[in-house]
């Protein structure tokens, strides 16, 4: 994912034809609400998350963040197709630093986000 140029892509599996398709892609200026608000409620995606952060020392940082969205509410099936092709989409994605599981909002929640940026 080239720098800066989408604040985060979310992707999802077409289950017919077994690939991963982007779903969404947002612009540099958009925010961690928006990109929240992409992930469905009820349904697995895998996304890329561009996270800024300001460090102790008062640096300006970003870390790429892989997040698997697997909400308790999807489809057991769904989960199995999302968890068995993660490891093999995820090293085709390149400059990924830190990955979070996800299995309802509060466990990406921005707090999270800082925590594991450090």
């Amino acid at each position: 994912m080239a720098k800066r140029t989408y604040r985060f892509i979310v992707f999802k599996i077409e289950e017919k034809q077994k690939q991963v398709i982007v779903e969404k892609v947002g612009e540099p200026g958009q925010s961690y609400e928006d990109f929240a608000a992409s992930l469905p409620a009820d349904e697995c995606r895998y996304a890329v998350f561009d996270f800024d952060f300001v460090t102790a020392e008062n640096c300006q940082k970003s870390r790429i963040f892989f997040i698997a969205w697997s909400p308790d509410t999807s489809k057991v099936r769904s989960k199995m197709i999302y968890a068995s092709s993660k490891d093999r989409f995820k090293r085709e994605l390149d400059g990924i630093q830190v990955e979070l599981q996800a299995t309802d909002p509060t466990e990406m929640g921005l707090d999270v986000f800082k925590s594991r940026a450090n």
